[in-house]
């Protein structure tokens, strides 16, 4: 976690978590545990967190950030998305989630310019999100790949020609830090 400046945090879509309701119980247990392990970044150092706006684990990201306790650490938060209208083909209910989270980021902008146009689109929002970033946080386990594997596989290659941190948060994981907080 050291001098880690800016971290791409991704993963899971909400969907895929099961949670549709923002006041899902797992919802709750996710952020606390990222709020946890985003502290300890803060700690290191860490100014940006940056995510794609997606539903789930990029928009906790900056629910999070904007807690009260990392006003002291000035992180800062970027939503970049892949795309201009990203949200377009969404209900009207997470169209206005993405404007929300929106509102609450320091900076947002969309890689391309365009709207949706051709899938290259996703690998150079990754391409841009990987050289602009020391390391990801990843809420993703491999026994369960969902759309967060693009991001993993993008990771991994780009490992190969690169020092670039990666830290996964798995079920396990998740797991763990439920049995550890009702331990309390």
């Amino acid at each position: 976690m050291e001098n880690i400046k800016n971290l791409w945090i991704s993963g899971y879509r909400s969907y895929e978590l099961g949670i549709f309701q923002d006041d899902d119980p797992k919802k709750k247990i996710i952020e606390d545990y990222l709020s946890q392990i985003l502290q300890n970044y803060c700690d290191q150092g860490l100014e940006w967190i940056l995510t794609g706006g997606q539903l789930g684990i990029e928009q906790y990201a900056i629910e999070i950030a904007g807690q009260s306790i990392f006003k002291d650490y000035n992180l800062q938060t970027a939503v970049m998305l892949p795309f201009n209208n990203m949200s377009k083909n969404w209900s009207e209910k997470n169209q206005q989630r993405l404007a929300k989270t929106l509102t609450k980021a320091t900076y947002y902008n969309s890689v391309s310019q365009n709207d949706y146009v051709h899938p290259s689109q996703f690998t150079n929002w990754q391409n841009f999100m990987l050289q602009h970033t020391d390391a990801c946080l990843l809420v993703y386990d491999v026994e369960y790949p969902g759309k967060s594997q693009f991001e993993y596989r993008a990771i991994q290659k780009y490992q190969q020609h690169h020092d670039y941190g990666l830290q996964i948060i798995d079920m396990y994981d998740l797991q763990d830090f439920v049995d550890s907080q009702t331990d309390v």
